[in-house]
């Protein structure tokens, strides 16, 4: 039944709750079960009976809306809780009681409207209907609510202190979390997260600025440490078990070649020469699986790192300090070595045989490429009457090793690009001081020193991962095959380096993969074809592919904050040197490398010009935390006969370091820079295709770091022959 207001009647209101709002309007129509009404703004709708509280007939809608609410303000909240009926109650009914008389239309609004407002006083129990809350309640709410009150003054205050440049302690002694693993329920977040919006800048700029950090290098390593090594940096510690087997002692001559920086001392040759045009070579490995076995102590902790961690100036070890001193190949002393020999014919490369033992060796002495690059030179080389240090030792090795890049350039199908420049870091004092000098020495990649080293452990790490598939023993291998780079348990094999199979075994002092293979590698020396029963990983152990994935992800992760303490220190270098207008080669669009430093960036106002084209620009300063060069084309250089276009453009895509953000010519691994020619993408263990060098490269650009230099990058490059042709 539909009841319609007659003409000339006097007008009808109803006040009613929509949407948890109070509201009044003009009813014109009204049913068993629901209203028509009109607002304010004229706005026609339909109300349905439960929502509505009451009906009225003056004042008008708009006035009883205006009175109620500020009649409501008026009403003191505990005064009304301590007078109202402990029991559930209607609006009404405590509105006679406060008022003492029946209350008008505006006074009934306004006990609702008020005690609707107080919900800590007052627990709705139905239409106009509240039960006051218990004492206890109440209490434990008002403190809530103070509390609530106190933080949010706080966190204004907090936020007003950095938006002026003021760090307030408590946000000082989080800042570090807040900027790597944030809880965002925290109102130091909630107070950092306005401060951001206010000043328009990211959390870590923000508290950078403000002095949470001393400077930006502070703020890398902070981050990064705090990620992947929340317990700290040092070892527990440890004892190294004495080798227990009688080893017998190597008579050949044998000296180790690295980097003046270099304290990991893992590998070392040797070489006798033989009638008939013959060689016997020896590459010796420093062998700490003979005491660090598998799911021991050091094994533990070794495998928590999975590799060594180098940046410029300074190392995180994968092995404690320990395990390093006791088999590390210092010159003078006795100490275990995993050995290969070799024979080769000197002019053909070919090998007639090959021998590993388990031994004792002493180097002769360590020697260092930096003392001998300018006397061991490719002339000096091929040249039997010319003065060179070491020559009886230094001439048959590079023989070999050119015969030997020759048979695996034949299996490539093209030589091999060496013909970069590589940078060395070297700092001059404290790393963790942006104010220490670095220097950014330039050293040719085809280094003859560099070249012969690289093609041994090549021949190493080819040879012994055939040996593991001849005794059917598991190890972990790198593969090359339709341009895709992979890690598996199967020796397949690597076209871009030209090997039947490639298994990283040179490295077991800094890379957790090569330890894996050396215990294969022992168990085949010392139990042949019955090594399969002893090894400490079996056949389908699928161990060795949790062992995979791992290395894999925390390689990546390594290489990119190296790539990040190199970039920095790249920034640092050229404010050090006071540059404000330095050459650089084009890449491609906006994107060039200087020509004097291992940096590749964007600059401003460039325009369309051909890759490997020689421009000036200026620098106006540089961003070391975004790790950004500010910089503009100034002008393109007239004179171009010296532009590096064509090996320049191919030496950046071998490198991958096209991309902002990757230094470029820093992974000069005199091990294996050889070994570099062509690019092809890297499949990681999630299935995404990466960069060959992103990966392989990463940890090769860290033998610019003042510690174990060349170790850095030994044999990491060597599978990274894939660069992709300009």
């Amino acid at each position: 039944m539909v009841f319609n207001m007659p003409v000339g009647t006097f007008h009808m209101f109803v006040f009613f709750e929509d949407d948890g709002q109070f509201k009044a309007g003009h009813i014109l129509s009204e049913t068993d079960a629901s209203l028509q009404i009109e607002s304010e703004t004229g706005k026609r709708s339909k109300l349905k009976r439960s929502n509505t509280l009451f009906t009225f007939s003056a004042p008008d809608a708009a006035a009883l809306m205006a009175q109620a609410n500020e009649a409501a303000a008026e009403l003191d909240i505990p005064f009304l809780w301590e007078v109202a009926p402990q029991e559930e109650f209607d609006a009404q009914e405590l509105a006679l009681s406060y008022f003492g008389h029946t209350p008008s239309s505006v006074e009934h609004a306004a006990i609702i409207m008020r005690l609707h407002s107080a919900p800590i006083y007052f627990h709705r129990r139905g239409r106009g209907r509240y039960r006051p809350a218990p004492p206890d309640i109440l209490e434990a709410a008002l403190a809530a609510q103070e509390k609530k009150q106190r933080q949010a003054e706080q966190l204004e205050e907090w936020v007003e202190a950095m938006a002026t440049g003021t760090l307030p302690e408590p946000i000082a002694q989080v800042a570090e979390s807040l900027v790597v693993r944030p809880d965002k329920n925290t109102m130091a977040w909630k107070a950092l997260e306005a401060a951001c919006a206010r000043t328009r800048k990211r959390p870590d700029r923000l508290l950078l600025d403000l002095g949470a950090w001393p400077h930006a290098l502070a703020l890398h390593q902070r981050r990064f440490l705090a990620v992947n090594f929340p317990r700290g940096l040092a070892f527990p510690p440890v004892e190294v078990p004495p080798v227990s087997q009688d080893l017998p002692l190597s008579d050949a001559e044998i000296y180790s070649i690295d980097d003046v920086t270099t304290t990991e001392i893992d590998d070392a040759l040797s070489v006798t020469v033989l009638a008939d045009n013959k060689v016997r070579v020896g590459i010796h490995v420093a062998a700490p699986g003979l005491s660090v076995t598998r799911d021991s102590e050091l094994d533990q902790l070794a495998r928590a790192r999975l590799s060594t961690v180098y940046m410029p100036g300074d190392k995180i070890p994968m092995q404690p300090d320990e395990v390093i001193a006791a088999f590390s190949l210092d010159a003078g002393r006795a100490v275990p070595a995993l050995s290969l020999y070799v024979t080769a014919d000197l002019d053909t490369g070919d090998i007639t045989a090959t021998e590993t033992k388990v031994e004792r060796i002493t180097v002769r002495e360590n020697l260092r490429h930096n003392h001998l690059d300018g006397a061991v030179t490719e002339a000096a080389l091929d040249d039997e009457h010319a003065a060179m240090p070491y020559a009886h030792w230094l001439r048959p090795l590079w023989r070999l090793a050119t015969a030997l890049s020759r048979k695996r350039e034949e299996v490539r199908g093209k030589p091999e690009n060496n013909s970069r420049v590589e940078y060395s870091f070297y700092l001059d004092g404290d790393p963790n001081d942006p104010d220490t000098p670095v220097r950014l020495v330039p050293r040719q990649r085809n280094a003859p020193l560099d070249r012969m080293v690289a093609e041994y452990m090549i021949l190493a790490n080819n040879v012994w991962g055939g040996l593991l598939a001849e005794t059917g023993l598991p190890g972990i291998y790198r593969s090359q095959q339709a341009g895709r780079v992979r890690m598996s348990t199967q020796a397949l094999p690597h076209e871009a380096i030209g090997v039947p199979q490639y298994a990283w075994c040179t490295s077991p002092l800094r890379r957790y993969v090569d330890l894996v293979n050396q215990w294969q590698l022992i168990a085949a020396v010392e139990h042949g074809v019955s090594a399969r029963l002893v090894a400490p990983f079996k056949p389908r152990d699928a161990d060795l592919f949790a062992i995979i994935s791992a290395f894999e992800t925390q390689y990546a992760a390594w290489a990119d904050f190296q790539n990040g303490m190199e970039r920095y220190w790249c920034l640092r270098w050229v404010a050090q040197q006071g540059l404000t207008r330095t050459t650089a080669s084009v890449l491609r669009d906006d994107l060039v490398r200087l020509g004097n430093a291992p940096l590749v960036t964007r600059i401003s106002g460039m325009p369309a010009l051909a890759r490997g084209t020689e421009v000036d620009i200026e620098i106006f300063g540089a961003d070391e935390l975004a790790l950004e060069l500010d910089a503009a084309y100034r002008e393109t250089r007239a004179d171009q006969s010296g532009a590096p276009s064509v090996s320049l453009a191919a030496d950046l895509a071998e490198s991958g370091a096209e991309e902002v953000g990757a230094p470029a010519g820093l992974d000069q691994d005199p091990e294996v820079l050889a070994a570099k020619a062509d690019g092809a993408p890297v499949d990681s263990p999630d299935g995404h295709s990466d960069d060959a060098t992103a990966i392989d490269a990463a940890m090769p650009a860290a033998a610019a770091a003042p510690v174990n230099a060349r170790d850095a990058a030994a044999d990491t490059a060597e599978d990274a022959a894939q660069a992709r042709p300009a």
